[in-house]
C-alpha cells in the first residue's frame, strides 16, 4: 500500500468522480482507477461501488477511507514536527471558520504568522456542519465555531469570546441618541439582518421573541460583508455580533447601542480534531490563542466605541482594525 493510493481515494470520494478526482490529484483517469484498483487487490476487499459511472464506496471503502484520511493526516504531521525541528515550523495550517466568527480570526491568524514566518494559513469560511465534519475526516487542523454545538464531539475546545449584541443604528435614527434599546425596540425599525440558515440569526430571532417581538427585516444577507455593505446611508439598522466591530468597525453617521437583555450569547472558541496529541500546526494555533487574550482585545474594542458614543466624539468605520 501506498500513501498515493489513499490520496487517489480520499479525492475520489471528494469529487464523486473518477475524471474530476484524477484532475484534482494531477494524474490520467486511468492512472488513478488502477491505483484504486491495486488497492482493492492489496487488501483484499471491494473498495468502489463500480457501475456506469461511480455510485460511491462499500462499506469496506468507507472503513478504508476513514483510514486514509488519518494516515494521510498522520504522514503530514509527521513531515511538520520534523519541519519544526530544523528551520521551524511550516506547512499550511487548514482553519475552518463559521462566517459570523471571520471577522475576529486574525486575532489567530496574525500573531500565528508572526510566530512562524514559514507557516501558511488556509481560512475556509464553512457552517458547523461542515466544520464538524472537516475535523473528523482530518480535512482541518482547526476550526473557529460555536461550542455548544452538540455534534462535536471528541474536539479539544478553547473557548475565545462570548458573543455579545449591539444594535448599530443612524445616528439620526430614531434610537440614534438612545442609551440603551430594548429588542422589541429594535424590531420596529427598518432591518438588515443576516438569514435564517445562520445560526447568529436564529440566536438573535430567540432573543426578539423573548420580547414579545419578530424581526421582519427588509434585506438578509448570507455574510456579515454582505449585511455591513447596506448599512451606510443612514436607513438600515442591523443587530450586530461585537466581534463584528474589529473588521469593520462602526460605518460613518451611525452609533452602536446596548441592547436590554442577556449580556453575553453562544461562546465560540477554537476546537481541533480528534488526533491526540494535535498535529504540530495545531498545537501551534492553539498556542497562540492563549497568548491572544481574544475576550479581552474584543471587550476593549467595544468599550472604546461606546465610549466614544457617551463622550459625543466621532466614530470611524477604520478604528481599530487589523
Amino acid at each position: 500500500m501506498q500513501l498515493r493510493q489513499l490520496e487517489y481515494l480520499v479525492a475520489l470520494a471528494r469529487e464523486r468522480h473518477f475524471v474530476r478526482a484524477a484532475a484534482a490529484c494531477h494524474v490520467s483517469q486511468p492512472s488513478l482507477s488502477a491505483a484504486i484498483r491495486r488497492l482493492e487487490h492489496e487488501l483484499n476487499v471491494p473498495i468502489v461501488r463500480r457501475g456506469r459511472r461511480y455510485e460511491g464506496l462499500t462499506p469496506e471503502g468507507e472503513v478504508v477511507l476513514a483510514w486514509a484520511h488519518r494516515i494521510l493526516a498522520e504522514g503530514d504531521a509527521l513531515r511538520q514536527e520534523l519541519s519544526a525541528l530544523g528551520d521551524g515550523l511550516t506547512g499550511t495550517l487548514r482553519l475552518g471558520v463559521v462566517p459570523t466568527a471571520l471577522p475576529a480570526a486574525s486575532l489567530l491568524t496574525t500573531p500565528f504568522c508572526d510566530r512562524h514566518p514559514r507557516a501558511r494559513v488556509s481560512i475556509e469560511s464553512l457552517s458547523s456542519a461542515d466544520i464538524t465534519h472537516g475535523l473528523a475526516e482530518f480535512e482541518l487542523d482547526a476550526a473557529m465555531t460555536y461550542l455548544d454545538d452538540d455534534s462535536l464531539r471528541g474536539v479539544r475546545r478553547l473557548p475565545l469570546y462570548e458573543e455579545r449584541y449591539m444594535l448599530l443604528t443612524p445616528v439620526a435614527g430614531p434610537l440614534g441618541s438612545a442609551p440603551t434599546a430594548s429588542w422589541s425596540a429594535a424590531a420596529a425599525l427598518p432591518l438588515c439582518l443576516l438569514n435564517s440558515r445562520m445560526r447568529n440569526r436564529r440566536i438573535i430571532d430567540e432573543c426578539f421573541a423573548a420580547d414579545g417581538a419578530t424581526a421582519a427585516p427588509a434585506i438578509e444577507s448570507d455574510s456579515v460583508a454582505g449585511l455591513y455593505a447596506h448599512l451606510p446611508g443612514g436607513r438600515w439598522s442591523s443587530v450586530i455580533s461585537h466581534a463584528w466591530l474589529h473588521m469593520f468597525g462602526v460605518p460613518d453617521g451611525m452609533r452602536v447601542v446596548p441592547l436590554d437583555g442577556p449580556a453575553h450569547g453562544p461562546r465560540v472558541g477554537l476546537v481541533t480534531g480528534p488526533d491526540d496529541p494535535p498535529s504540530v500546526l495545531a498545537g501551534a494555533l492553539l498556542t497562540e490563542a492563549r497568548r491572544a487574550g481574544v475576550r479581552e482585545a474584543l471587550d476593549v474594542l467595544l468599550r472604546t466605541y461606546l465610549d466614544s458614543t457617551a463622550t459625543g466624539s466621532p466614530e470611524r468605520s477604520d478604528a481599530n482594525r487589523t
